[in-house]
């Protein structure tokens, strides 16, 4: 199948691109920074999602990877281009269309900018959904907390700031990208039944609550 990918460069796009390329797809990536893999089946295009141009490309599967946090363009690319980007491509009619939200678009939790993006970005795939289904695709979001990546490296690498993370993380650790990758491949190839739905993959951090008695 033809994939196409934003924001393949570093992170979560980046492992996704491997594990679609590792069981033989095209992969086409999209990203303000130079291409970080070298592969027979991936092509790299440098645009930037909110006002480039797009490449030419009919796309089996569209992953909206692509984002940016606390950058003051967060509602422009997170949401805008996220929603640029997928309106240039549903005239192909994909397959499946999968969104890579945020645990804020739930609790609100982060930057304010950043959580009302990701939040639309829910609500826009669950719109993008419904006119899929006319042709039989599916469109879902992947939400995720804390992913060690490059991003985060601020808080990852502050011993207290870790620990005060960890209070709040009942499995006491956060996903890596290549297990991001897993779930992105997972609702975009393995899954023909759900759509419309944001999957939150937090290690319980949303479901912390301390009962006092």
């Amino acid at each position: 199948m033809k994939i196409l990918i934003t924001g393949t460069s570093k992170g979560i796009g980046l492992a996704a691109a491997k594990r679609f390329l590792s069981l033989g797809h095209e992969v086409m990536g999209v990203d303000v920074l130079p291409a970080a893999l070298e592969h027979e089946h991936y092509t790299h295009v440098i645009a930037d999602i909110a006002e480039g141009p797009l490449p030419a490309f009919a796309p089996d599967v569209l992953v909206n990877n692509a984002g940016v946090q606390e950058s003051g363009r967060d509602i422009e690319v997170n949401l805008e281009g996220t929603i640029r980007v997928t309106e240039n491509y549903l005239i192909y009619k994909p397959k499946s269309i999968v969104f890579i939200a945020s645990s804020s678009a739930r609790t609100g939790a982060e930057f304010p900018s950043y959580a009302a993006s990701k939040g639309g970005v829910v609500a826009y795939m669950k719109n993008v959904a419904l006119r899929a289904a006319e042709w039989g695709g599916t469109a879902n979001s992947i939400s995720p907390g804390g992913v060690t990546t490059e991003l985060n490296a601020h808080v990852m690498e502050d011993a207290s700031l870790w620990e005060q993370i960890m209070d709040e993380t009942p499995l006491k650790k956060w996903a890596s990208p290549e297990e991001i990758a897993e779930w992105v491949y997972f609702v975009a190839v393995v899954n023909k039944s759900m759509t419309a739905q944001d999957i939150l993959i937090d290690n319980g951090e949303a479901a912390r609550a301390k009962f006092v008695w």
